[in-house]
């Protein structure tokens, strides 16, 4: 019986946030006396945060955010580990927790071998060394000889097709170069432990066919592996089990299907018609801020309304955006890709973007729209994979006397039969 590889007792993260007391109403005002007192408070707080070693807070106002409560799991020597929830979920603390690059405020990891994580777009890079000079330094960090990294060489540019610019800086990679050469390091350098968030949506579909193959290859070889994706179809063919968290605390740990399943009841439980982006999730130069959503008409002419704020922190080429349509099986059934008029971005400033898409007619049942914006098809901005759900209540068909099952998809086509008596047989 192969040991434990990882084992989490009661893990929790706490984040302090700050917010700004506003003085907006025209009536109200702020006294010199209560200005300065109140700077005089923070500058206060502020020094003994720093002497104590605390996280320093911006702000009047300080609350606490829990962003993991008490999750517990055990994963063994070559259990594969899908991870699935919402964003704000809790997924990405976890992971930099387990990759040692967050403290748990607490509970305790225990993990047995070395581990090799692929976080974010760039994690572990230094932008101004080479491709070929950060191979060498990753391996490094892993505790690797440049022996045993001069053997993977090869393989690892191969695989991340950079042949070309490996002897380039990294800072002048696009993202999907930074991905791909990222994630060759991570799976050719041999961990026990590998560690993935949702980076590869990054990369073109061909070379995210190629990590699941390679993922799939390194499983087999008995390593460990903790896989973070809204690809909820990769989960099912490549993880063993499965984890959902939910505003930061987590289910048990199933076997993938049923993790699945549990999630997406959960999801079918709580429709939400309106998204917020979540404090601790992480931003791009050009992000989601809200995203509201009213389904207008009947069927077989359902018309969804879309209303989305998107910041632009600073000067970035001109974007465009798209939404996806998953069904309850979190397969994605269509996606719509309005013109924009004009692109959005391309100078700082806060965008609203009003989309009316016309639905053709679906099976009842639910459904998710995910939010999707950058310059170009292999090039990601934000993506919000699951931010709003709604429910389709209405048959299309009304004649129809039987129920759809999940076999018979969720788009119904509008069709027209003309029947014709060719002849009348007699026996």
């Amino acid at each position: 019986m192969s040991e434990n590889a990882i084992v989490v007792e009661n893990l929790s993260k706490r984040y302090l946030i700050g917010h700004r007391v506003s003085q907006s109403s025209a009536y109200n005002y702020t006294a010199l006396r209560d200005v300065v007192g109140r700077e005089i408070s923070n500058f206060v707080r502020k020094t003994t945060d720093v002497v104590r070693g605390r996280q320093v807070v911006q702000g009047d106002e300080v609350e606490e955010f829990w962003a993991l409560k008490d999750v517990s799991f055990e994963l063994k020597q070559g259990e594969v580990l899908g991870i699935i929830g919402r964003n704000g979920a809790g997924k990405s603390t976890l992971l930099k927790i387990l990759s040692r690059i967050t403290e748990p405020t607490d509970g305790r990891v225990l993990l047995r071998g070395r581990v090799s994580s692929l976080l974010e777009v760039g994690t572990g890079f230094h932008p101004e060394l080479t491709g070929r000079e950060n191979i060498f330094l990753n391996g490094a960090i892993l505790g690797m000889t440049q022996r045993e990294i001069r053997k993977k060489f090869d393989e690892i540019v191969a695989f991340a097709e950079v042949e070309k610019f490996i002897d380039t800086p990294v800072k002048r990679y696009s993202s999907g170069m930074y991905v791909r050469l990222a994630f060759a390091i991570a799976a050719h350098l041999e961990p026990e432990i590998l560690v993935i968030d949702e980076v590869l949506a990054v990369g073109d579909i061909e070379f995210q066919k190629k990590c699941l193959g390679k993922m799939t290859e390194v499983a087999r070889g008995g390593r460990t592996i903790l896989f973070v994706s809204h690809n909820h179809a990769a989960i099912r063919s490549l993880c063993t089990h499965g984890l959902v968290l939910h505003n930061g605390i987590a289910t048990p740990k199933y076997d993938a299907v049923s993790a699945l399943e549990h999630y997406a009841s959960e999801r079918q439980r709580s429709p939400t018609s309106s998204w917020v982006r979540p404090a601790n999730l992480a931003k791009s130069e050009v992000y989601f801020a809200s995203i509201d959503v009213s389904l207008e008409g009947a069927q077989p002419k359902h018309i969804l309304d879309c209303r989305v704020i998107i910041n632009s922190e600073s000067k970035a080429r001109p974007a465009c955006i798209t939404v996806d349509f998953a069904d309850r099986s979190s397969a994605v059934i269509m996606q719509a890709e309005p013109h924009c008029e004009p692109f959005i971005g391309g100078s700082p400033g806060i965008y609203r973007v009003d989309l009316r898409i016309e639905l053709p007619p679906l099976v009842p049942g639910p459904y998710t729209l995910g939010f999707w914006i950058g310059p170009h098809n292999t090039e990601t901005f934000d993506w919000i994979p699951e931010a709003i759900t709604f429910e389709i209540v209405e048959n299309p068909n009304p004649t129809r006397s039987f129920p759809y099952a999940l076999h018979h998809g969720s788009i119904v086509a509008l069709s027209i039969a003309d029947v014709t008596l060719l002849e009348t047989l007699t026996g």
